[in-house]
C-alpha cells in the first residue's frame, strides 16, 4: 500500500483538481480529504456517507448554579474574560485551560469535552472515501486529521488495496505536518508566481524535515514561462523532480462547474497532463 498525498504551500493552485483526478485515475485505492477545515474534494467524489461520527477535543469550563457561592476567584482569575459578571461562561471565549475549575473551592466548575467536529466514511464511485468537517471556530484540526488518516490507512490493509490519496491541506501548519507524516510521496502543486514559488519553498523544507519524498506540478505554467522556468530550476537544484506542467485550459472551469473530475469530463490538454503526471506517480 502507497500513500500520495497532494499539498501545495497556499491555496487555490489547484490541489484539488489534482486529487480528485488522481481518484478517478488510480485503480484500488481509497480517498481522504485531510482539509478538514475548508473539505471541498467530496464537490467531485459525490460521497454517499455510511458512517458520521462525533470529534471530540478540547474542553469548555462550565458552572453548576446550584453550588456556585459566586466568591469571585474564577472571575478574577480568567485571563480571556469568558467568565461574565453573572457567573456563566462564555463558550467561544473560553480557552479549556481549566484554572477555574482548579481554583473553584466550592467545586461548581467542571470541564466538558466539545464536540469539536464530524468525520465520515463514505461510499464514491471511485472508490471509498474518508472525510470530515471542523467545527466553526473550533482547534486541534491536526488532531482531526490524524484521525481520519488512521481510519483510512485500517480501511485500506483491512481491503488490501494499493493506495491511499490523500488531499492535504494548504499552508504549512500542524493539518499540513499531519497530512504528511509517514507518506510514500508528496506531490506539490504550484502556480508560475512568486508566491507559488515562496510556498512551494516552504513545504518542501517540511516534508524534507520528515524525510518524505517529494515531487512537484506547475499548473497553469503557460500563464508565466518565465516563472515556471524558474521554479524548475528552482526544483533541480533542490533535487525534486518536476512530474508535470498543467496548461492553463478553460475545460477545467467546465468540469468543476458540472462537479467531475477533469480526466472523465473531456479529452482536454490539462486532463491529458494528469495523466501523465499519474503514470509518473505509479513508475
Amino acid at each position: 500500500m502507497k500513500q500520495i498525498v497532494v499539498v501545495s504551500g497556499k491555496g487555490g493552485t489547484g490541489k484539488t483538481v489534482v486529487t480528485g483526478s488522481l481518484a478517478f485515475l488510480a485503480q484500488n485505492k481509497i480517498m481522504v480529504d485531510c482539509d478538514v477545515d475548508a473539505a471541498d474534494l467530496h464537490l467531485l467524489l459525490h460521497p454517499n456517507v455510511k458512517e458520521r461520527r462525533e470529534f471530540r477535543s478540547g474542553q469548555t469550563a462550565v458552572i453548576e448554579k446550584k453550588l456556585c457561592e459566586k466568591c469571585g476567584k474564577c472571575l478574577s482569575a480568567c485571563k480571556f474574560e469568558a467568565i461574565k459578571p453573572d457567573f456563566s461562561i462564555e463558550p467561544f471565549s473560553c480557552e479549556g485551560c481549566g484554572l477555574c475549575a482548579q481554583l473553584c473551592p466550592y467545586g461548581a466548575i467542571r470541564m466538558n469535552e466539545n464536540v469539536a467536529g464530524e468525520w465520515f466514511i463514505s461510499d464514491t464511485q471511485y472508490g471509498p472515501f474518508v472525510h470530515a468537517k471542523l467545527g466553526i471556530a473550533e482547534e486541534n484540526s491536526g488532531k482531526l486529521v490524524a484521525k481520519i488518516r488512521q481510519v483510512a490507512k485500517e480501511l485500506a490493509e483491512k481491503d488490501s488495496l494499493d493506495y491511499v490519496i490523500i488531499d492535504g491541506p494548504p499552508g504549512i501548519g500542524c493539518p499540513v505536518i499531519a497530512s504528511l507524516s509517514g507518506v510514500d510521496c508528496a506531490l506539490i502543486v504550484t502556480e508560475p508566481t512568486l508566491s507559488g514559488l515562496h510556498d512551494a519553498e516552504r513545504v518542501m523544507e517540511v516534508a524534507k524535515h520528515f524525510n518524505i519524498p517529494v515531487k512537484l506540478v506547475v499548473n497553469k505554467y503557460d500563464l508565466n514561462l518565465v516563472m515556471t522556468e524558474k521554479i524548475e530550476a528552482f526544483c533541480q537544484a533542490k533535487g525534486v523532480l518536476v512530474v508535470g506542467r498543467i496548461a492553463f485550459d478553460k475545460v477545467v472551469v467546465q468540469a468543476l462547474v458540472a462537479g467531475k473530475t477533469i480526466v472523465e469530463y473531456a479529452d482536454c490538454l490539462a486532463g491529458n497532463e494528469v495523466r501523465k503526471i499519474w503514470e509518473c506517480l505509479k513508475d
